[in-house]
């Protein structure tokens, strides 16, 4: 996981998020930062003072604008809050009168959502394993994303990884149409 956060950092990538069901890599946020300064220095050698990488903290949105690369790790919890933090948003409005309850429709919510995490929602996601599932990663987030399937994420090569950007620039959006 450590090599494709650098390959992305590596080819101009801004946001990274690392979704894990089971909750792994959150709980060891250092150890994965640690093999992440470990790679980088593997693979970009002495460029590696050019890129920098920072975990996003849910709690100061800020700090993701204020370096190259941002990682964000999720797990299942993630992104409830939000959507919770949306809703109490939006009763309060209407509770001042400053919307119905009638406003409330795809736009109004995909704001609300929006004004609260602070990470742009994923453009491409690369989903490992043979299960076709996003096992708990929350449908309103990946919306819009491109989903590509690798085997495993043990062992990739940089050419896999290589690979799918290519499957995902090749990709035509039709926003429903």
């Amino acid at each position: 996981m450590a090599s494709l956060v650098v390959w992305c950092m590596a080819v101009g990538i801004s946001y990274v998020s690392v979704y894990d069901h089971n909750g792994i890599f959150k709980r060891n946020n250092s150890r994965l930062m640690d093999e992440i300064l470990k790679q980088e220095q593997e693979l970009l050698g002495l460029d590696c003072s050019k890129y920098t990488v920072e975990f996003a903290n849910q709690d100061k949105a800020d700090q993701v604008l204020n370096c190259q690369s941002t990682l964000k790790v999720l797990s299942p919890e993630d992104g409830k809050a939000d959507i919770i933090k949306a809703a109490q948003n939006f009763c309060q409005m209407v509770a001042q009168q400053q919307r119905t309850y009638t406003d409330l429709d795809v736009n109004v919510l995909d704001n609300l959502l929006s004004s609260t995490s602070g990470f742009p929602d994923p453009d491409l996601v690369l989903k490992f394993g043979p299960v076709d599932s996003t096992l708990g990663f929350l449908p309103w987030h990946i919306r819009l994303t491109e989903i590509i399937s690798l085997p495993s994420h043990q062992n990739i090569s940089y050419e896999d990884f290589f690979s799918a950007l290519h499957r995902y620039a090749a990709c035509e959006q039709r926003w429903g149409k």
